[in-house]
């Protein structure tokens, strides 16, 4: 059998028009995702683009945006208790999950309330 994929060069989540600071002020400076920035043909388009290891987050302005409710990214802490202060004395509502084997984890919404999802290997 081929195996054509090789892993995940970024992911995308919406937002609403105009939100990109909001974005800036949650992926940045409170999840500590370097910006990067995007490529001159797609800068018109809005949105902000972040670096998460060697994978992108990209930060997509959508019209009719809705928020994703079950859909979510996962993105892996070295401090998932730390993560969890820094987030609620910025007032976002955390929601405790079960375990899965071998990693913690809790959800909260970025500012447009998207599902985002913290996983910390045990």
């Amino acid at each position: 059998m081929n195996t054509f994929l090789t892993g995940i060069d970024h992911i995308q989540i919406a937002a609403p028009p105009g939100s990109e600071d909001a974005a800036r002020l949650f992926y940045s400076e409170l999840l500590g995702m370097e910006e990067i920035p995007k490529p001159e043909n797609l800068a018109g388009r809005g949105g902000c683009w972040f670096l998460c290891g060697s994978q992108e987050v990209h930060i997509g302005i959508q019209k009719d945006f809705m928020p994703a409710k079950k859909a979510h990214p996962g993105f892996t802490v070295n401090s998932l208790r730390q993560l969890k202060s820094r987030l609620e004395e910025a007032d976002y509502e955390i929601s405790e999950e079960p375990p899965i084997e071998g990693r913690s984890r809790f959800f909260t919404h970025d500012p447009f309330g998207n599902r985002i999802e913290f996983l910390a290997f045990e």
